[in-house]
């Protein structure tokens, strides 16, 4: 499940009326989950989501700023992600990543529910897995998360990462070029693929916040298919003021 947070409490009430009015399937209701408030809700594929308020962060890290084409009001905009769930069966092999190789810490445990956290950097930078022992075995299609990211500051760390997990004997994809970012991807344990990403040189690198998300923007290795990509791209509704993208 994909946690997004948003501003506060009150922010709920915004949403389970735009859920509503857009046909968006949710819960009935807010629950807590180690202290915090959550909203679940669902895609039209079935693929689990919740909002989270982000009132009592604990944490460091700066939250997101409103994008000025949304049709959501500042005030109750998604101001980052949230803790991510993973559903897995064997606890004790994520847990040993998660702290002796990947550096969290355990912050709650509830049960067979225990939440990790990166660099003291509150809800942001959480990760909440739930232990059951019974799960089918998963295929990728629509309606499913692929991998789940991490930040690292820039290269040189990336490359520090990539050495500490050849050294362990993790299955890697190595140095990944991204253009806008560099990666790394690992399998830290069977069914799950984890991806650290630096932090730049980020997206506007190639265009400026004033033009973003009105062109289609190519990193230079695929510029030459952007004839072909274009030619695949469908029309929608991007929520700015002119009602549709120019791709």
């Amino acid at each position: 499940r994909t946690a997004f947070r948003i501003p506060s409490d009150a922010s709920f009430d915004f949403w389970i009326k735009w859920f509503d009015d857009h046909d968006v399937k949710h819960a009935d209701a807010i629950h807590e989950e180690f202290g915090a408030k959550y909203l679940n809700f669902e895609d039209f594929d079935g693929q689990l989501y919740a909002l989270m308020s982000n009132e009592g962060n604990p944490g460091n890290w700066a939250t997101g700023e409103p994008y000025r084409n949304s049709v959501i009001p500042a005030e109750h905009q998604i101001v980052g992600f949230g803790p991510q769930l993973l559903t897995i069966n064997n606890e004790n092999a994520l847990d040993l990543i998660f702290k002796n190789v990947l550096g969290a810490k355990e912050v709650a445990r509830e049960g067979d529910d225990v939440l990790y956290e990166f660099d003291n950097g509150g809800y942001g930078s959480q990760v909440h897995t739930h232990l059951t022992r019974l799960i089918p075995r998963g295929l990728q299609g629509f309606g499913n998360s692929h991998h789940m990211a991490f930040t690292v500051d820039d290269e040189d760390v990336l490359n520090y990462w990539i050495n500490r997990l050849r050294q362990l004997g993790f299955q890697d994809s190595g140095f990944v070029e991204r253009y806008y970012f560099k990666s790394e991807y690992f399998r830290p344990t069977p069914g799950i693929l984890l991806e650290l990403a630096t932090n730049g040189p980020g997206f506007l690198q190639d265009e400026t916040y004033e033009e973003a998300g009105h062109h289609l923007e190519l990193p230079p290795f695929l510029e030459p298919q952007r004839e072909a990509i274009q030619a695949n791209l469908v029309a929608f509704n991007s929520g700015t003021e002119s009602g549709s993208s120019e791709f």
